[in-house]
């Protein structure tokens, strides 16, 4: 199929063209170019020096992410940035980068998608990210370690818990990815419990004083559902192939 028409319907779905507040880095939207046809989907959480070369060896002409090429900010394009974009020309790859849009949409964004897979009722939007809805939150019936392992099931790794809210969970907050420092806000909203990505060290401290229960269950792996979810449904509308490049930190 044509680029642009690929493209076009990306940005119309996450709502590119609306301009959702996002960090001035994340440049929503298509970020390198390729000749203009696209036959084979690739997505990632990262673009990386190993997702270009994972997405060459998948012969993907199409790779689409959720942290783009210029998180570094403006800087030369050399050693791995080089890199990373000469791949990208060399492989013709089109590159294709959606952040906050992604977070945020309701049916393939990363909160709404494991708020899904958890079983959590959504019942609306807390917090703030640029001046814009950061999370969900939602009801939830059941144990504080019921919801711990039904976590380690979604993502396949085992989350970390600071139990300092009620065994018993009714109320969830998700923000995906770094989102520690939002942990005043979850309380500030009512919840009983929050779940995201990582936190700073003092971030214990908040859980602690506030009385909620967090769980930290990696950055990498709670933003691996979405960019999963809005490639799946790409390839199901346009009739493509598609792979998951799987890149994980640990963190």
């Amino acid at each position: 199929m044509r680029l642009d028409s690929l493209v076009r319907f990306l940005d119309d779905y996450l709502r590119v063209t609306e301009e959702i507040a996002d960090a001035p880095e994340a440049l929503n939207g298509l970020q390198v170019s390729n000749a203009g046809e696209v036959s084979r989907l690739a997505a990632a959480v990262d673009l990386c020096e190993a997702t270009v070369r994972q997405a060459t060896e998948q012969h993907a002409d199409f790779l689409l992410v959720h942290h783009g090429l210029f998180w570094g900010g403006l800087r030369p394009l050399v050693g791995p940035a080089y890199r990373r974009v000469a791949g990208l020309i060399k492989g013709n790859i089109a590159l294709y980068a959606a952040h906050l849009p992604l977070d945020r949409h309701p049916d393939v964004g990363n909160n709404a998608v494991l708020a899904h897979m958890l079983d959590i009722k959504v019942r609306g939007d807390f917090g703030s990210y640029h001046g814009a809805p950061a999370g969900v939150w939602g009801e939830y019936k059941g144990k504080r370690d019921e919801l711990g392992w039904a976590l380690t099931k979604a993502l396949g790794t085992a989350p970390r818990l600071f139990p300092f809210g009620p065994e018993r969970v009714q109320r969830v907050g998700i923000v995906t990815g770094a989102g520690g420092s939002l942990i005043p806000q979850a309380a500030a909203a009512g919840l009983d419990t929050f779940i995201t990505g990582e936190g700073q060290h003092w971030t214990f401290f908040d859980a602690e004083e506030l009385g909620l229960n967090v769980f930290f269950a990696g950055h990498y792996a709670t933003e691996t559902v979405g960019v999963k979810a809005l490639a799946e449904q790409v390839a199901r509308k346009f009739d493509l192939p598609w792979v998951f490049l799987d890149h994980p930190t640990g963190l």
